[in-house]
């Protein structure tokens, strides 16, 4: 049982605290670390190994619906781009990361991808910091 696994039967209780919205090909929930504010995954329900274990057509949904999540991001936070990532290699188990770029990143990380952050020092998905942004993104989803 992977990470992923273990978030997404959280999210099927509803006890993450992250957990933005239920799409058709799974769960939407924003990074426990915002190392870049916005930071989500796209989690796929039920879990498999990696995106050419999904047949066509749920293979496509999930990527039109990672698509969908980037749209949103766009939306409610004014990016002025997306990075998309699957890999798998850490947790072998289909997901992908979704970080919306900002202008105003300091010039020092702005063309640095994600994993070269210091993660460690991020900021962790608090209600109190982080709560509008999930509540504006949930809507932007449902709309």
């Amino acid at each position: 049982m992977t990470a992923i696994h273990r978030l997404v039967d959280r999210c099927r209780t509803g006890e993450l605290p992250t957990l933005v919205a239920k799409l058709t090909s799974g769960w939407v929930v924003l990074g426990e670390r915002q190392v870049i504010t916005g930071y989500c995954l796209l989690l796929p329900d039920p879990v498999v190994p990696h995106l050419n274990a999904l047949a066509p057509a749920p293979r496509s949904l999930f990527l039109a619906e990672m698509a969908r999540l980037g749209d949103a991001l766009l939306e409610v936070t004014d990016a002025v781009r997306l990075n998309y990532a699957m890999f798998g290699n850490a947790e072998p188990a289909l997901h992908a990361h979704v970080f919306p770029r900002h202008r105003n990143e300091p010039p020092a990380i702005r063309a640095l991808q994600p994993w070269a952050l210091d993660w460690d020092g991020a900021p962790v998905y608090s209600e109190a910091l982080h709560g509008d942004l999930r509540r504006r993104l949930r809507s932007a989803l449902e709309g």
